[in-house]
């Protein structure tokens, strides 16, 4: 059930982002909240029942302020302190993720690599996933991750579903694989 009044406040927020022209910078803000709301501590103030409503206010204008955000996205802040929602404000950064790809037809990859990649292979990723799928647009999203050795995976689609991996991590299974069927088939 969260789900869904998550997607209608990212979608209501969506809404609101496009008819003021201001899709692009209401996603940027909506990733600033992701980042700030990860930090426990601000999520646990803010749905504590025992603070007071105009001091969880008072929080949300000085993260508004912090962040720069812009006043609608400051608004819906409010809007999700008044209602008793900002929990859901972390589901609802992903909803509205969704909802702004589907607006604008991007897609997002999310390329995993060992180190951080430059951006003129950010970009020949970006032009690649753009051909291979059609889309108006990308949206990169970096991860490291050491486990895979050397290389880098790309994943797009819905929800991420789709995978080229270019790693060494996947060669060495690939190899590890391929010895064990030999040995299977030879010792049989």
């Amino acid at each position: 059930m969260s789900s869904s009044v998550s997607k209608i406040y990212a979608t209501a927020l969506a809404d609101v982002a496009k008819a003021n022209n201001t899709l692009e910078p209401t996603c940027n803000d909506v990733e600033k909240l992701e980042k700030t709301f990860s930090d426990p501590k601000v999520l646990e103030f803010l749905v504590n029942p025992t603070v007071e409503l105009r001091k969880k206010r008072e929080v949300i204008d000085l993260i508004a302020e912090s962040l720069s955000l812009l006043p609608h996205t400051s608004n819906f802040l409010n809007v999700l302190i008044d209602s008793n929602r900002i929990d859901l404000v972390k589901e609802i950064a992903k909803e509205f993720e969704g909802v702004y790809n589907e607006m604008t037809k991007t897609e997002l990859v999310v390329v995993k690599s060992v180190v951080r990649l430059g951006s003129q292979h950010l970009a020949q990723i970006a032009k690649y996933v753009q051909r291979l799928t059609g889309a108006k647009n990308v949206r990169i999203r970096t991860v490291i991750d050491e486990s895979l050795i050397a290389g880098f995976t790309i994943s797009y689609g819905g929800s991420c579903s789709k995978l080229i991996d270019m790693s060494v991590k996947k060669r060495l299974e690939d190899i590890t694989t391929q010895v064990v069927e030999v040995f299977d088939g030879n010792c049989v």
